[in-house]
């Protein structure tokens, strides 16, 4: 079996996993904002939020990161050297941060300390989504 189309597999398997993640949580995130003086529904919000974070989304973020290295080790790490290359690991990174960003909200509204409104979590709702975009154009034109 060839072990990088299997790597390739695995890692857009984790990718979309945590891609499905990064973009559903911020938008559990709008209504819990909605109805956080509502204790019943705040409180399956929770449930939900930790579950999406921690079951799900966490997991695929690990695993995207180390097939995603395996892929590199596979076609070698010369390929780090190259600006696409640099570019695309800079946006995960982001990405990266952005997920334990979310973490962070997610442990205020566990303490019932959420800080912002439910527009607030509709605009960052969108950052996952444009850095999909300028990873995947990155990734398959290579355009440095």
């Amino acid at each position: 079996m060839n072990t990088y189309l299997l790597f390739k597999s695995l890692h857009l398997v984790a990718v979309i996993s945590w891609m499905a993640g990064l973009l559903y949580l911020p938008r559990i995130f709008v209504y819990h904002a909605q109805n956080s003086n509502k204790l019943l529904v705040s409180d399956v919000f929770k449930v939900m939020e930790k579950k999406l974070y921690f079951y799900i989304m966490t997991p695929a973020m690990t695993l995207s990161w180390i097939f995603g290295l395996l892929l590199i080790h596979e076609i070698g790490f010369g390929q780090l050297g190259q600006k696409w290359m640099v570019l695309k690991l800079v946006f995960v990174i982001l990405l990266t941060f952005y997920h334990f960003y979310l973490g962070r909200i997610l442990r205020q509204f566990k303490l019932d300390i959420n800080r912002h409104s439910h527009k607030f979590y509709r605009y960052i709702n969108e950052i996952p989504t444009l850095l999909l975009i300028l990873i995947i154009f990155v990734v398959i034109f290579k355009p440095i």
